[in-house]
């Protein structure tokens, strides 16, 4: 993920000698998902900016980690939604600075996991 801005808040958190397990567990998530594969899978399918104007879609990699977390910690769409609004750790994982990107809402959210179960209904048929 690019460069991101982050908040004070933010700052004091990555600058805390003990990493919560949380964090723990979320690194550990960050060097064994193959992130880059599952974007190539996924990417075809995804929306893309429209010429029509209107709001450019979250990154890819941003929604799909969110998606992942929720799973992970068991989260409903308005809870991951409050999740990101008020838990550092799961920001800087999605790669969300709370100054200067927007945090998906819950709508956002179950669109991107119908999203998934429709790509991945695609490939499975595809490999029938």
């Amino acid at each position: 993920m690019g460069v991101k801005q982050f908040a004070l808040g933010d700052y004091e958190q990555s600058t805390a000698k003990k990493r919560t397990r949380r964090e723990r567990f979320l690194a550990e998530m960050e060097a064994v998902v193959p992130w880059k594969a599952l974007i190539n899978l996924i990417e075809p399918h995804y929306p893309k900016t429209s010429s029509k104007g209107g709001r450019p879609p979250y990154p890819l990699e941003t929604m799909l980690r969110i998606h992942l977390m929720q799973q992970w910690y068991d989260l409903s769409d308005p809870a991951m939604e409050d999740a990101l609004i008020e838990v550092a750790t799961m920001r800087r994982f999605a790669g969300i600075a709370l100054i200067t990107d927007r945090i998906p809402d819950e709508s956002t959210i179950l669109s991107f996991r119908h999203l998934l179960r429709k790509t991945i209904s695609a490939c499975r048929f595809s490999r029938r």
